[in-house]
């Protein structure tokens, strides 16, 4: 048995708080990164939190147009995981058209090289694959998440106009 549909109040009280929610989390991991490869001089890495920060805040924007029942804040909210998205994979994207394996070399273990070898790939070969691999998944969670949030924003829109249009009838 299906529970019946959420108030539109309630439903525009739940977007609003994990709208919050989720932007003050990217806006805050994603400037503590940037801040951190800015001062590492990791310019593309900098680049990229200044980038995904900026969703976070657009997110916010859009909650604080809610917040003052203006319905346009829903296209801000669905806008700001798509552009997030547009960053991650463009990063992933670069990451994958500019694989530096040295880092990961570095903190090869030998009893980890020996088992690379025994497997019968180069470290090289096998730093690749991981980075490519890595790179990848990271892309398709982004892809997952990010789309997935879009899709919630934007199917509650009907139900947060209805809301706000309740609250400004009151």
């Amino acid at each position: 048995m299906r529970a019946p549909p959420l108030l539109p109040q309630e439903t525009l009280f739940r977007v609003l708080r994990l709208a919050r929610f989720n932007g003050l989390s990217v806006l805050g991991i994603a400037g503590f990164f940037a801040v951190i490869s800015a001062a590492a001089q990791d310019v593309p890495g900098a680049l990229v939190g200044v980038l995904v920060a900026g969703a976070g805040a657009l997110e916010l924007h859009g909650v604080s147009l809610l917040r003052r029942s203006d319905d346009r804040g829903t296209h801000w909210l669905v806008g700001s995981q798509l552009y997030l998205l547009v960053v991650v994979l463009a990063y992933v994207a670069f990451r994958l058209n500019h694989i530096d394996v040295e880092p990961m070399r570095q903190i090869l273990t030998e009893q980890q090289r020996e088992t690379i070898a025994a497997a019968g790939f180069t470290d090289d070969q096998f730093l690749r694959t991981v980075y490519t691999l890595s790179s990848s998944v990271f892309g398709l969670v982004a892809f997952l998440y990010q789309g997935g949030m879009a899709l919630y924003y934007h199917r509650r829109r009907a139900a947060i106009t209805a809301a706000l249009n309740e609250e400004s009838e009151m």
